[in-house]
């Protein structure tokens, strides 16, 4: 878990608190960190960790660890987080639903840069990830060290974009460090640092809670590669 580690004691908990800010890149670290990261997770702490995209920030999926990620992230209201799996079992175990054009579209291009807002999860799912359509955004990542880590967890990770608002989405682990630093000094926010990403796009974000997908965020994957699997989609 890297050998810069400070000890400290949260201001606020009797528990001790390792402050970190975790190497993430390797087999090796990424297999060292989980279990504190899953550790910090289950406490309602944040996150912030590469994807196959850009930096992310995240958290648990309950209405006490979103809203600890909202009042982080400047969150205006009403607009949702995504969800992150590690499967497609994992869909069913908080209630999404697959329809059948969104079914072929994840066997497709799952795990990777595609978001599919999805119908269902209700009486799971805090309603602070649901969208104005109803639906709830959620990607199978292609990122392995996260996909372990929400393995390891056993249930989603919620997602938003690592940086303040109207800033651009944090590429590096040193620009998390420096945007996020006083979460990351009071141990709210725990930082997986991968160096720095290969530049992306953001995933493609795709409706699919109508008769017919729409594609509503165009990213890493184009229209036309979505087409061929399924033609109907606009947008």
């Amino acid at each position: 878990m890297g050998d810069d580690r400070e000890r400290s004691l949260h201001p606020q908990s009797p528990i001790p608190y390792t402050r970190l800010v975790i190497a993430f890149k390797s087999a090796a670290e990424i297999e060292a960190a989980i279990p504190s990261v899953v550790l910090h997770l289950v406490r309602q702490g944040l996150i912030a960790y590469p994807t196959e995209t850009v930096y992310g920030l995240g958290s648990a999926v309950n209405n006490e660890a979103v809203s600890k990620l909202s009042d982080l992230k400047g969150r205006e209201p009403g607009k949702p987080f995504l969800l992150l799996v590690s499967d497609l079992a994992m869909l069913k175990s908080v209630r999404l639903r697959l329809p059948d054009k969104a079914d072929r579209l994840a066997t497709a291009f799952w795990p990777g840069p595609l978001t599919l807002v999805l119908p269902g999860g209700e009486g799971v799912m805090p309603d602070a990830v649901r969208g104005p359509e109803g639906g709830i955004a959620v990607r199978w990542t292609s990122h392995e060290g996260i996909a372990r880590l929400i393995r390891t967890l056993g249930s989603p990770i919620t997602s938003t974009s690592a940086n303040r608002p109207r800033q651009p989405p944090a590429v590096d682990g040193a620009s998390v460090q420096h945007d996020f630093a006083e979460a990351e000094s009071t141990g709210e926010l725990m930082i997986l640092d991968a160096g720095t990403l290969t530049p992306s796009q953001p995933s493609t974000l795709v409706d699919c809670t109508g008769s017919r997908p729409r594609v509503i965020r165009h990213g890493a994957i184009a229209p036309e590669r979505l087409r061929t699997i399924v033609p109907a989609l606009e947008g």
